[in-house]
């Protein structure tokens, strides 16, 4: 499977204010470039954390993007996927309505009746890990189900834990023109942090949007350039 990471942050790495408030960092010209890196994946994944304080959609702005895909043999819009290792995710979300498929990806330790519960209002449950998902076994097991691109949108947490389980093969950051500061607000890879064997980025491009810029990165395996 190729993945691709794509964020949002303010010069100061933050992805939103330290009450982890939904905020707008890019316009319209960055919205319309993500929605069409979405219109070429075969998947949206998002961390529980994102559902509870956006209740996303996660489903494409352009109906264009979605007739292309239709006409091209493919879902009208890309599946939806969220890792909740414990099963956090409201059974009337955005995301589990019938718009799209959704696979939520939980651990062994979530309760049976929940699992039950969530497949009930839409989603496919998928086991991945004992205690916290596995990201890796996720990714293999949405891989077994015919997703081959997969477009990771955060929040901060689950992007530290794909690069931690060395999945991810192109990064996107939108850095815009704001700073929003808080040594408690979300970055754009939260978790334990990398003491040694950080992941080894390679600049291949810039592009300016709205007021701020795109940088992306091609991500090396294990390291190696």
């Amino acid at each position: 499977m190729y993945v691709v990471v794509n964020a949002a942050q303010s010069v100061d790495g933050k992805l939103a204010t330290r009450r982890r408030e939904q905020l707008r960092i890019s316009g319209p010209e960055d919205f319309d470039r993500v929605d069409r890196v979405r219109a070429a994946a075969d998947a949206v994944l998002v961390g529980v954390g994102t559902v509870l304080a956006d209740d996303p959609h996660l489903t494409l702005d352009e109906e264009d993007r979605r007739v292309e895909r239709l006409r091209n043999g493919r879902p009208g819009d890309p599946a939806r996927v969220v890792i909740d290792s414990t099963g956090r995710t409201p059974t009337d979300a955005r995301i589990l309505d019938d718009a799209a498929a959704t696979y939520l990806l939980v651990s062994a330790a979530t309760d049976r009746e929940r699992r039950e519960a969530l497949a009930d209002a839409g989603a496919e449950v998928i086991v991945a890990g004992e205690e916290r998902v596995d990201v890796a076994e996720g990714v293999d097991r949405l891989a077994e189900r015919g997703i081959d691109r997969l477009m990771v949108e955060g929040g901060g947490e689950v992007i530290f834990s794909c690069f931690e389980a060395g999945v991810v093969d192109e990064l996107h950051v939108y850095v815009g023109s704001l700073v929003i500061g808080g040594r408690d607000a979300p970055t754009l890879a939260d978790g334990a942090g990398f003491t040694e064997g950080f992941p080894d980025l390679t600049l291949t491009g810039t592009e300016r949007f709205d007021d701020g810029i795109v940088l992306s990165y091609a991500v090396e395996e294990d390291g190696e350039s």
